[in-house]
């Protein structure tokens, strides 16, 4: 009996020992080396595993793991990653990151000295009102009709002040803590183009300028148009990670309805350009105006065009002028010229002062923005535009933004502005970027089917132990916002298509789990339904005149398929992702190299007919070779 005893008191021993290892936690704070501030969102996982946490907004975390000595690895966005050995009594952390590159700390920016940029020069507070010459009483302020040989021009920034907001990426989510994922839909690609500019210039990305979800929006999918009452369709899939093969990558898509431009309502459009002394050089103000001439070759006789030009005042060039007089506002364009400084929010105002002048209850009315955001007279304050452009929104007048430029551009402001103005933002980088937006879908950004767009999905715990959305970090709603119909989304326009992954851990998975609660102690263990379901999308939408929301589901049945077996769409999508995280030196990029990703894209390419998938696989090779972390 005492034999027994003494197996039973050692079992318990063995018991609580093992008990004990999954009780440590580690506490640390993560911080700037130069800046000394902290760094919110950056993961800290256990190597090897998936069991990981992150930092709050004050650099500060807490991590459950195993008693002894282990290695743990620190990634931020912006940083390499840090591996760390925490020996077994060690539970008190303070972690350093050296950024990637160095920053300036009176303005917090990148340093990227532009070498061909000339270093002074003076602005010229002055406006060009091309087309013909305005009286005073036509414009707002002091505005002079001046030709562009007595203009002297700004130059662009000596130094990088290109403007991001930071990224913190989605980390992963226990089912069980919480079941459902909640987002606005984005059809921009604006960080694609702009980071392709980057990798043509020999240069990696900032890290915060690559948007993972508008680097897969890029691109054409050929997905099914709907064919029901509802004008957008919802398709689910889902195969092992090719990133990580442990996990899973599930897809959700969506297709809006096609329809013939020449049935849709009348456009009343506001051309608002920046002809400021920023916007002076070859890949700014020249090619907006050849942007815009392209948008006019497309009109109908019933469109309308009116143009808005600001500097260091706005003023009015061309009022609204039929489509069919397509001469006289090319005319009007040819004749603009840089100079001045940048009263944007003079211009935004005189713009939508016009478009509520155009606008009727049928129209389709939007402004559209040309800048390259560096706002720095009168309106300027993110707050102050935000309220202006949101009021408008309300009128049914939509703003739309182009972004030009570089070394200056604000691609945070300007990425606000078409948000809240539920528009399209795109970055011009080249002609071919201007034609594809104004041509070849031209109905996508210029219509609206389907506004308020929101997406809710609901996971299995049966299938799912946990979750992350890969990017859509700025779309990001509470759950409650998905039946509030006062809650703005994003807009969805003819035959656009919006493509959302998410990569799930499996339930019942050997090894770590993501433990970022304890249990909970009242939730039912019931699954409502067939006990195949992976999970559930929920879409909300309105008409583009409505008010109130329609709701659309689909349920994805649970399959295991190798990423080779799926459709190519579906391939590319996972090989834009995996390029977009190296890209940011995610923490979530698991295994992905370059190479893997050109071998994934490169089975992909499928018909490519405008030869975008062919331009994706050189980027990726200028990007290998300009990568040395």
């Amino acid at each position: 009996m005492k034999k027994y005893l003494t197996l039973l008191l050692l079992s318990c021993l063995v018991a609580f020992t093992a008990s004990a290892q999954q009780v440590r936690v580690i506490t640390g704070i993560v911080t700037d080396s130069l800046l000394k501030s902290p760094i919110p969102n950056a993961v800290i996982r256990m190597k090897g595993t998936d069991v990981l946490t992150a930092t709050d907004k004050k650099g500060q975390f807490s991590l459950k793991t195993a008693t002894g000595t282990l290695m743990l690895e620190v990634n931020a966005s912006g940083y390499p990653v840090k591996e760390i050995t925490v020996s077994a009594g060690q539970n008190k952390l303070k972690v350093q990151l050296v950024r990637l590159q160095p920053i300036d700390k009176r303005s917090n920016q990148y340093i990227m000295q532009d070498k061909a940029a000339p270093t002074n020069a003076a602005l010229s507070e002055v406006v060009v009102v091309g087309y013909a010459t305005q009286k005073r009483r036509n414009v707002t302020g002091s505005v002079s009709s001046i030709r562009g040989n007595q203009m002297s021009y700004a130059p662009a920034p000596a130094y990088n002040t290109e403007d991001y907001s930071p990224i913190n990426e989605n980390i992963f989510h226990a089912t069980t803590d919480q079941p459902l994922s909640t987002f606005s839909i984005d059809v921009d690609r604006a960080s694609y183009s702009n980071v392709r500019r980057f990798l043509n210039q020999g240069m990696m990305p900032e890290p915060d300028a690559v948007r993972v979800e508008e680097m897969i929006n890029y691109f054409d999918y050929q997905y099914k148009a709907p064919e029901g009452k509802d004008p957008v369709a919802i398709y689910t899939d889902m195969a092992i990670c090719p990133w990580n093969t442990k996990h899973q990558l599930v897809r959700v898509a969506l297709k809006s309805k096609q329809m013939d431009t020449r049935s849709l309502p009348a456009s009343n459009l506001v051309f608002l350009i920046d002809v400021s002394g920023s916007m002076f050089g070859e890949n700014r103000l020249p090619l907006v105006k050849r942007a815009f001439a392209v948008l006019t070759e497309q009109l109908r006789p019933e469109d309308k065009v009116a143009i808005v030009v600001y500097a260091g005042a706005a003023g009015v060039v061309l009022p609204a002028t039929s489509g069919s007089n397509k001469q006289k506002i090319l005319a009007a364009l040819e004749q603009l010229e840089a100079g001045g400084s940048t009263a944007g929010g003079e211009g935004i105002k005189m713009a939508y002062s016009i478009a509520g002048e155009l606008h009727s209850k049928n129209s389709n009315t939007r402004v559209i923005l040309a800048t390259d955001g560096d706002f720095n007279v009168g309106v300027s304050s993110d707050g102050e535009l935000t309220r202006m452009i949101e009021k408008e929104r309300e009128k049914g007048i939509s703003l739309s933004v182009l972004g030009f430029g570089m070394g200056n551009y604000k691609d945070n402001k300007l990425e606000l502005l078409a948000d809240k103005g539920n528009g399209n933002y795109a970055y011009i980088d080249n002609f071919e970027e201007a034609r594809r937006t104004f041509v070849t879908e031209f109905g996508g950004t210029i219509f609206t089917v389907a506004k308020d767009v929101k997406l809710q999905v609901e996971f299995n715990p049966q299938f799912v132990q946990s979750y992350r959305l890969v990017g859509y970090e700025n779309r990001l709603l509470a759950n409650e916002d998905f039946n509030n119909d006062k809650k703005d989304a994003g807009d969805m326009g003819m035959g656009h298509t919006v493509t959302a992954l998410y990569e799930i851990i499996p339930s019942g998975q050997k090894g770590e789990t993501v433990n970022w609660v304890d249990p909970l102690k009242y939730q039912q263990g019931k699954v409502i339904g067939n006990k195949s379901e992976v999970l559930t999308v929920k879409l909300r939408y309105k008409q583009p005149a409505g008010d109130r929301s329609s709701l659309m589901e689909k349920v994805l049945p649970y399959s295991n398929q190798e990423i080779t077996d799926v459709p190519e769409d579906f391939r590319m999508a996972a090989s834009v992702a995996a390029f977009g995280q190296l890209l940011r030196h995610s923490a979530f990029k698991g295994t992905a190299t370059y190479d893997q990703v050109l071998s994934w894209a490169g089975n992909s390419r499928g018909t490519d007919a405008e030869g975008y998938r062919a331009e994706f696989i050189q980027l990726v090779k200028k990007a290998m070779l300009l990568d040395k972390e």
